[in-house]
């Protein structure tokens, strides 16, 4: 068997994601670095050069005057990954794409010619969006509800992974003595009639040396964890506690097991941002800096309300109790982060200012401290089952070096982590067993 090894991702948010409203302040990141190819390839570089599995691209569509900097200016994920497939030779290409707002043939196909570009090296980052807003960009008058936007995305993956197997291997002959191009008896076309999608096939490309694109997925919900456990390969999530990192680490392997699949072949990979000091109360000292710099109350209290349909809770007292009744404008939202805030908020009496501050803590990072203490807490939560591995929230510049040239070191040390690459391929790195050969 296989021994087991820690999985390192790299989450680039630009200059500035959720939480971190003024991080394009930080002289060392460009005011355009969301937007420039060279900016990504340089920090692309610089995670493959410390062995990275993979490079997460978040997106979205839609967006308010309060929406974090990064989300207001950013390359579309598939296109920024094709080019950094040829700047790039090992590290995997990951990007988020919605089953809402996509049609299958065309996703299929790009992630396809991804997969191609890169030799193997794509993944998927399957959303059905929480935005509500962006129903209003791709002509609809509503965004699907809950449960359609969740059936819809079961049938989707469904008709993707059926184009990306339209042909079998060996199909494309391509004999010049013969004259023969194509066999035809291995070309298949689709034929799906589903409740959501018809769609007819073939895909006109092969497949690449992985096969097809790893399957990543990051919904919380019960909807969402059933999709992660039935079809995904891997799990992006957040854990505040080791804790609650193995509570969810358990729950969907129980739930891959339950359907008959592998354990160990579901990865799991929550996001952390990390902080790292010469000493760990130097390290604490940093992060507090960078949360007082990074983002103000007000900036926070104006990007709360995205969980809650964007609903602005500027017009309420700040010091009367969280108004509940905001979690109806989170039905087709992002629910389940909302009813989550919800919940918390009245359990704990809050007002609207501490529930809005304990939102902001999450942003904090049981990850803060030397690179010693550092590198031990994530040996502890690895070996506890809390994760497979984490993806690692590029931040700062500084602090990003400081990871892989000061922690990655000690976790090769430590024998967690690899010192070179093992496979060409995403699904290879990632330890996942390889994809039987298309024949029928």
């Amino acid at each position: 068997m296989t021994k087991r090894q820690l999985k390192l991702g790299l989450v680039t948010t630009g200059v500035g994601g959720p939480g971190d409203s003024n991080r394009w302040l930080d002289p060392e990141i460009p005011v355009d670095a969301s937007v420039s190819i060279d900016w990504y390839i340089d920090i692309v570089r610089e995670a493959e050069a410390a062995k990275f599995d993979l490079v997460f691209i978040v997106d979205s569509q839609f967006i308010t005057a309060d929406s974090p900097p990064h989300y207001l200016n950013r390359l579309e994920p598939l296109t920024l990954l094709s080019a950094l497939a040829v700047a790039t030779s090992h590290i995997g290409l990951v990007g988020t794409l919605t089953t809402s707002y996509n049609n299958p043939y065309n996703l299929a196909r790009r992630l396809a010619s991804l997969d191609l570009i890169s030799k193997g090296r794509a993944g998927w980052n399957v959303v059905t969006t929480g935005d509500a807003g962006t129903a209003g960009n791709y002509g609809r008058d509503e965004h699907f509800d809950y449960a359609t936007r969740y059936a819809r995305a079961f049938e989707y993956l469904d008709v993707v992974r059926g184009l990306w197997r339209s042909y079998e291997d060996g199909a494309l002959v391509r004999d010049r003595a013969t004259g023969v191009f194509l066999d035809r008896t291995k070309l298949h076309t689709l034929n799906h009639k589903g409740e959501h999608f018809s769609v007819v096939g073939p895909l006109n490309i092969q497949r690449s040396p992985q096969g097809e694109p790893v399957i990543f997925q990051a919904g919380d919900s019960e909807q969402g964890r059933d999709l992660g456990a039935t079809l995904a390969d891997a799990i992006f999530t957040h854990a505040k506690t080791l804790e609650q990192g193995q509570a969810f680490y358990a729950d969907l392997k129980a739930r891959a097991a339950t359907l008959g699949r592998d354990p160990d072949h579901l990865v799991i990979l929550p996001g952390f941002h990390i902080t790292v000091g010469d000493t760990d109360e130097d390290a604490r000292a940093i992060q507090r800096a960078y949360r007082r710099a990074d983002q103000s109350f007000e900036q926070a209290l104006a990007e709360f309300g995205r969980a809650f349909g964007w609903h602005d809770f500027r017009q309420y007292d700040l010091d009367a109790p969280f108004p509940t009744a905001a979690l109806e404008h989170a039905k087709t939202s992002f629910f389940t982060q909302a009813k989550s805030i919800t919940a918390t908020a009245i359990a704990r009496r809050f007002s609207l200012r501490e529930t809005v501050e304990f939102v902001r803590d999450q942003h904090t990072s049981p990850f803060v401290g030397s690179a010693e203490t550092v590198a031990t807490e994530i040996a502890r939560w690895y070996e506890g089952r809390a994760f497979d591995g984490i993806n690692v929230h590029a931040g700062h510049p500084s602090q990003f070096r400081r990871f892989t040239q000061e922690v990655v070191p000690l976790l090769q040390q430590r024998g967690l982590f690899r010192s070179e690459y093992e496979y060409a391929t995403l699904r290879g790195n990632l330890g996942l067993p390889p994809l039987a050969p298309n024949v029928r």
